[in-house]
């Protein structure tokens, strides 16, 4: 009687950890540099990078070409063939100049933990924010989505009156944008936000808590941090003192790059920031690595600190840009589906959101070739239909439809889109 008892307990035990299991998430942004100008052997440090960190979900800006962007989704899938990309798109934003702003920002993820549901472009003066809407892949998705809305940016560079106020009205419209979502969303806005102190009106407009999204800096390391050696820990710029490479070489003094999170998911339960995961990739929290080069020795492990970057990952971060990316970790408590369930799962996803005027575009990622798709209307009747490219973005007049509620089914996909025709 007693080893039944005993066997009961153990396959109790065991059911209720495998239902509590905890699946990690590991994010990372990063300045690119204005990839793929300077030199293509970058990718080799690149390599480097992501091989050492191995994030999820890797968000990035200065990628200037989707030529670029290939080369590292190659590089990527030499690392882990479960890496996508999402759709890059050239800079629809301008400056005041008038000439073309080829600093551009983009996602890549592993696949078998996310689907990219859809992803949308918010214009500014300079250059673009974009969002990428990604659902994680879990058992439960169908009763119990967990979506996470990720926002990447560049915000304007430098310290003059008119700089801060031009990345203040970049803010602006996210903020604006960000009002439109429901309160109780899962974001993250990641990105080179060219900010010296978390007094700036820009920082403060993001973190408003009057805002619909309220964001927050996870580790919550406030202050003046522009050549202040007391923020050495978060510094992210310059990783050089030597000029000639491309970029800032001025030295570590600067905390330009964030990942920042709506204050939900300090708290949340299906997905959550992992305290004391949020780090300056590379930065081995020595105080001597002020003002100078990452790749020293004064950027060198200090003993009994915890955290340890070695001298051959901080000289690729040396050689790969003037940046240094920064990581932080996400929980959720819902189990993820395995590899061979996800590889069963065909997605496709709309061009700058569901709202159309007079073209509808979305792209597929489907192993089939047959993807016809047809759009209804809420009475279920056929009103246009077409072949669907694969990979691809495919791009639907729907100019002569009236205005209101349509949905559009296409062959292979288990799921319907619905879409609003202004």
């Amino acid at each position: 009687m007693k080893r039944k008892l005993l066997i009961f307990i153990l396959c109790f035990y065991v059911g209720l950890q495998q239902n509590t299991a905890q699946e990690n998430i590991k994010t990372m942004f990063y300045n690119l540099l204005n990839f793929p100008e300077l030199s293509l052997d970058r990718l080799d440090e690149l390599e480097i990078i992501i091989s050492d960190y191995q994030p999820d979900l890797f968000m990035v800006c200065e990628l200037n070409d989707a030529f670029g962007a290939g080369l590292i989704l190659n590089r990527l899938q030499m690392i882990n063939p479960n890496y996508a990309q999402a759709t890059y798109f050239n800079n629809t934003s301008d400056d005041t100049g008038s000439d073309s702003n080829l600093l551009q920002n983009l996602i890549y993820y592993d696949s078998s933990k996310f689907i990219l549901e859809g992803q949308d472009i918010i214009t500014t003066f300079l250059r673009d924010f974009n969002r990428y809407t990604l659902k994680l892949n879990t058992v439960n998705q169908a009763t119990n989505p967990i979506v996470l809305e990720v926002f990447v940016g560049h915000l304007k560079a430098g310290n003059s009156v008119n700089d801060e106020l031009q990345r203040f009205l970049m803010a602006e419209e996210l903020v604006n944008y960000l009002d439109n979502l429901d309160p109780n969303s899962n974001v993250i806005f990641a990105g080179d936000l060219n900010l010296y102190t978390s007094n700036d009106i820009t920082f403060q407009k993001l973190t408003d808590p009057i805002n619909v999204i309220t964001l927050t800096d996870p580790i919550n390391r406030l202050g003046d941090w522009h050549t202040n050696s007391s923020f050495v820990d978060v510094f992210t710029q310059s990783t050089r003192t030597q000029g000639g490479l491309g970029g800032a070489s001025g030295g570590f003094d600067d905390r330009f790059d964030f990942i920042l999170t709506s204050e939900n998911m300090l708290t949340n339960t299906d997905l959550y920031y992992v305290p004391n995961s949020y780090k300056s990739f590379g930065n081995n929290l020595n105080p001597n690595c002020f003002n100078s080069a990452i790749n020293t020795s004064d950027c060198a492990e200090v003993p009994g600190s915890g955290v340890s970057y070695s001298a051959a990952l901080r000289t690729a971060l040396h050689d790969m840009s003037d940046h240094l990316p920064v990581v932080m970790e996400l929980e959720t408590n819902e189990q993820l589906l395995s590899t061979n369930e996800v590889a069963t799962i065909s997605t496709f996803q709309f061009i700058r959101g569901n709202v159309a005027d007079n073209q509808l575009s979305f792209v597929l990622n489907s192993s089939q070739t047959n993807n016809d798709y047809v759009i209804y209307d809420v009475l279920a009747r056929k009103l246009v239909s077409g072949k669907a490219k694969n990979n691809d973005i495919t791009t639907v007049n729907v100019s002569d439809l009236p205005k209101g509620i349509y949905y559009i089914k296409i062959d292979n996909f288990t799921e319907t889109k619905k879409f609003i025709k202004k």
